[in-house]
């Protein structure tokens, strides 16, 4: 259901039943989250794997699995979701980006080369819809990431107790230059409504340097 899409050195596909322990073992790792305020069971791990398939199954749109094409190696996740979330958020209805990866493949750019990737795909997909990420405010590289694939910080606020920035990508058909966003999308076919009232975004250059490779 997941289309392949690749990089030089990544290839992005569907999740596969033999995927779930590599996984499960990096969402256990305290290193990969640190910024989540906690590791993740396997039983956790297990509902979001198949939340991963029920995106693409329901919405047409979900999660890849990263894989290092020279090794045929999983390294991490990467993709769009509509979670849903308690979030007081003009814009918690747009599709939600996020990435993660395995510890061993930090600071290799591999994030910034499969977010790239992601959001390309997600260009021709949402149309002119913009999409958003969620990152807590101590997580440099991951801010890091957004910043140089085009996210600019929308609003700061809390989810689940913990510090969180919201940041929002618009595309290059979007209103750019009125520096308006639209917040009633439609998952399963990007049908808009027509325009009402939308919040602005913030004026805020985008500050990421294009020679870091932190993840």
């Amino acid at each position: 259901m997941a289309p392949i899409l690749e990089t030089e050195r990544l290839k992005l596909r569907g999740h596969r039943l033999e995927d779930f322990p590599a996984a499960a073992a990096m969402w256990a790792d305290p290193i990969v989250t640190r910024h989540f305020g906690k590791s993740f069971t396997e039983e956790e791990a297990w509902t979001r794997f198949l939340r991963y398939v029920g995106h693409w199954s329901l919405l047409d749109f979900g999660c890849w699995v990263v894989e290092d094409k020279a090794a045929g190696k999983f390294i991490g996740e990467v993709g769009f979701a509509h979670y849903k979330r308690d979030l007081e958020s003009p814009v918690k209805h747009l599709p939600e980006i996020g990435w993660v990866l395995a510890s061993e493949s930090h600071g290799r750019g591999y994030a910034t080369e499969a977010v790239r990737a992601a959001i390309a795909w997600g260009d021709r997909h949402f149309g002119a819809t913009p999409t958003t990420c969620l990152i807590h405010p101590a997580n440099l590289p991951s801010i890091r990431v957004a910043e140089k694939c085009g996210y600019r910080e929308f609003q700061r606020t809390t989810y689940k107790a913990q510090p969180t920035i919201v940041f929002v990508r618009e595309t290059p058909d979007g209103p750019v230059t009125s520096g308006l966003i639209q917040t009633d999308f439609h998952p399963r076919s990007a049908h808009r409504l027509p325009e009402r009232e939308r919040p602005a975004i913030a004026d805020k250059p985008i500050t990421g340097r294009d020679g870091d490779t932190s993840d």
